[in-house]
């Protein structure tokens, strides 16, 4: 697996993004129009590259280690560059950027790939690819908090990830915790950490990777949302969509994915977590 990232590190301004979304683009083309294609015919923001939006730190998915974005999440998108025969490029934006399909339709990106559940409200916005991930919602407090279920919450401080279907579960179904949002994974864990808030919910992958080099926290539950990652690309990009379901499917087939997972989960996925290609999004 590849481990050469290039990253850039900014999003575009506010009026470039305004500007590139009222491009429209036929099946398979990208929104902003220019850039390169592939042998097969897959159009791509630029030559050369698949540029994929977004948003660190969310690790082990994506995140930041020296001067390279690495992680799960970039490691399936380079098999779909392998494919491309091309390389990927990251962009970090924010959240809601991505999830809008805001960025895609301004041919900011390629594809989004930031540990994203496939929801309707999404699906509304871009089209996803067979499901990659299974996840769920897991409960975050301090080892000695006594904190184990959603009703331990009533009346405390409950932090949330702006724009996540954790935000949404917490508020639909903890009506007790005030809830306290932060812009993003890493502030969100800070805050439980330093006591600023009681407790954190979020994914369940990225808090036990956490709790494992953090002892002094703990994760004391998981909420069965049944919820499944997708990688996003722009409403009609079915070229696109064809190649990147085509590379997972291969990646299962020839043990590739159970390489990826072991390298950052530990252990190879079990047959009943692993996705499925024909699984229904949640």
């Amino acid at each position: 697996m590849s481990r050469t990232r290039t990253t850039v590190a900014a999003a575009v301004s506010a009026l470039a993004l305004l500007g590139a979304a009222g491009c429209g683009g036929d099946d398979g083309g990208t929104a902003a129009g220019g850039g390169g294609s592939t042998g097969g015919g897959v159009e791509l923001v630029s030559d050369g590259v698949i540029t994929t939006c977004t948003h660190l730190p969310y690790e082990p998915f994506q995140f930041q280690e020296g001067d390279e974005v690495v992680g799960f999440d970039v490691d399936v998108v380079d098999e779909i560059a392998s494919d491309l025969g091309v390389e990927q490029e990251i962009v970090n934006i924010p959240f809601e950027t991505i999830q809008s399909g805001e960025a895609l339709n301004a041919g900011q990106c390629d594809v989004a790939a930031a540990g994203m559940t496939i929801t309707d409200v999404r699906e509304e916005n871009m089209d996803f690819s067979t499901p990659y991930f299974d996840a769920t919602q897991a409960l975050l407090v301090p080892a000695d908090s006594g904190i184990s279920s959603a009703e331990d919450l009533d009346g405390l401080q409950l932090a949330v990830q702006s724009g996540t279907t954790g935000a949404d579960y917490a508020a639909e179904n903890i009506p007790g915790a005030e809830l306290v949002t932060y812009e993003d994974l890493g502030l969100l864990l800070t805050a439980v950490q330093t006591g600023q808030v009681d407790a954190g919910i979020n994914d369940n992958g990225v808090l036990l990777d956490f709790v494992a080099d953090n002892p002094e926290l703990a994760v004391t539950t998981e909420f069965d949302t049944g919820e499944q990652y997708g990688i996003g690309v722009r409403t009609g990009n079915t070229a696109l969509l064809d190649q990147v379901d085509t590379t997972l499917e291969r990646i299962r087939e020839d043990g590739t994915y159970d390489e990826i997972y072991t390298e950052w989960f530990g252990s190879a996925p079990s047959a009943s977590s692993s996705p499925s290609p024909s699984a229904s999004a949640s």
